[in-house]
């Protein structure tokens, strides 16, 4: 740095992301369904509130999904819930284009996708109060001690959720690892306008589908912590 130059200025830092960026390869198939079926249930990312009434076509609670990996647990509750919106967000690309396959195959309307940073969308896109629910199923847990701070259940994040669920709105986390259960209850109990809904860890509520993956685990003698908390 020269003497004319300035110092870097704390707001141009970096964040610590929850997520990396991998280039995934898209069949075919997700090709042709970001291709026909994009324009109408992805969402473009935008820096002021989303009016939900007018992105789902009707007005119905809005459930938040952050992480949705290939989409077919989202889909499954969609389909289960036709009652309720469904709003997914994930940056991957062909999970994107797969989760829009299945709701084509399905024929799926109350489902939009926003492909973009999760904390981004919550901040900008995202009114207080306006969530019925939010579910983070499976996480990264980032299990090296050292990335324990990538992980996405943090305190500025939960207090950020907490804000934008409408009174006796759930928040429903779900994990396979255990040390990143015990910092998930530790973290949403530690948040002031949000009550557990039982003793500790919850069962796993019929909302959420049981995956191939999670059943295989459990069979190996795996275990899965699921936490609901609501807003009071």
């Amino acid at each position: 740095m020269t003497a004319h130059d300035d110092p870097p200025s704390p707001a141009h830092h970096r964040p610590i992301r929850s997520f990396v960026l991998r280039a995934g390869r898209l069949g075919s198939g997700q090709q042709r369904a970001l291709h026909e079926l994009g324009p109408r249930f992805v969402l473009p990312y935008q820096r002021q509130p989303l009016d939900l009434d007018a992105a789902f076509e009707r007005h119905a609670p809005t459930v938040l999904e952050i992480g949705f990996g290939m989409g077919g647990a989202t889909a499954g509750i969609a389909a289960a819930h036709p009652e309720l919106n469904f709003l997914g967000v994930e940056v991957h690309e062909p999970g994107v284009g797969a989760l829009l396959r299945l709701i084509g195959e399905q024929g799926l309307s109350n489902l939009r996708i926003v492909q973009h940073d999760a904390v981004e969308v919550l901040t900008h896109m995202l009114l207080p109060g306006s969530l019925h629910g939010v579910h983070v199923f499976f996480p990264d847990p980032w299990h090296k001690k050292r990335h324990h701070k990538r992980r996405l259940i943090q305190p500025a994040l939960v207090d950020l959720l907490a804000q934008r669920l409408a009174a006796g709105g759930t928040l429903h986390c779900a994990t396979d690892w255990e040390d990143y259960a015990v910092q998930m209850l530790a973290v949403l109990s530690a948040c002031p306008t949000l009550q557990n809904t039982t003793e500790g860890y919850s069962t796993r509520p019929e909302m959420r589908p049981m995956t191939k993956f999670e059943a295989r685990g459990l069979s190996l003698g795996h275990g899965v912590w699921d936490l609901v908390f609501e807003r009071r």
